[in-house]
C-alpha cells in the first residue's frame, strides 16, 4: 500500500481540495483527482525531501504569529507605497548573511519572505548562506536585516537546528 501511497496524507488532502474546489463528487472529476493525488505522492517521493527533526515546536506559534502581524503590515505598507508615492522611497536588494543551514528552515524562511508583500527571495548562495532579497520600500537597509536576522532565522533556528 506504501508503494501505491507513497505520501497519503498528502495524496488524500490533494484529492479533498481537488474536490472542493471542483465542487463536484462527479466520477469524472473525481478519477482525475484521483489520478493527480497519486502521482503528486510519486512526484514527492522522487524528490526525496529532507526530513527534519522540530526541535521546539513551541516556538511555531511564536513565529506564525510574528509572520502573521508583519504579512498585515507589510499588506498596509505596499498599499501606501502604491497609493501615495513619493520620490524619495526606494526599492533594492538586500544581502543577508545568513546562518541557518537546515533545507526546510530555508524553505520555510523563502515562504515567509515572498509571503510578505513588498519582499521577494531572489537568489541564495548555499556555500556561502548570503541571501539576495528584494524590497520594496528600502528604506533602511539595518533594520531589514535585524528583521530577518531575529525574528525570523532565529526562531527557524530553535525550531529545525
Amino acid at each position: 500500500m506504501r508503494r501505491l501511497f507513497p505520501h497519503p496524507l498528502m495524496s488524500i488532502a490533494l484529492f479533498a481540495m481537488w474536490m472542493l474546489l471542483n465542487e463536484t463528487v462527479a466520477p469524472g472529476p473525481a478519477l482525475v483527482g484521483l489520478v493527480l493525488a497519486v502521482a503528486a505522492g510519486w512526484v514527492m517521493t522522487s524528490l526525496r525531501p529532507t526530513r527534519s527533526r522540530i526541535r521546539r515546536p513551541g516556538v511555531i506559534l511564536r513565529l506564525a504569529l510574528h509572520v502573521i502581524v508583519d504579512i498585515a503590515r507589510s499588506n498596509l505598507a505596499v498599499a501606501q507605497v502604491i497609493l501615495r508615492p513619493r520620490k524619495d522611497r526606494r526599492q533594492g536588494f538586500l544581502r543577508v548573511q545568513l546562518a541557518l543551514r537546515d533545507e526546510n528552515a530555508l524553505a520555510a524562511l523563502a515562504c515567509i519572505l515572498t509571503a510578505t508583500p513588498g519582499t521577494a527571495w531572489v537568489e541564495y548562495d548555499t556555500e556561502t548562506g548570503w541571501l539576495l532579497l528584494h524590497v520594496l520600500d528600502l528604506i533602511d537597509e539595518d533594520s531589514w536585516i535585524s528583521i530577518i536576522k531575529q525574528r525570523y532565522e532565529q526562531p527557524l533556528m530553535e525550531i529545525f537546528q
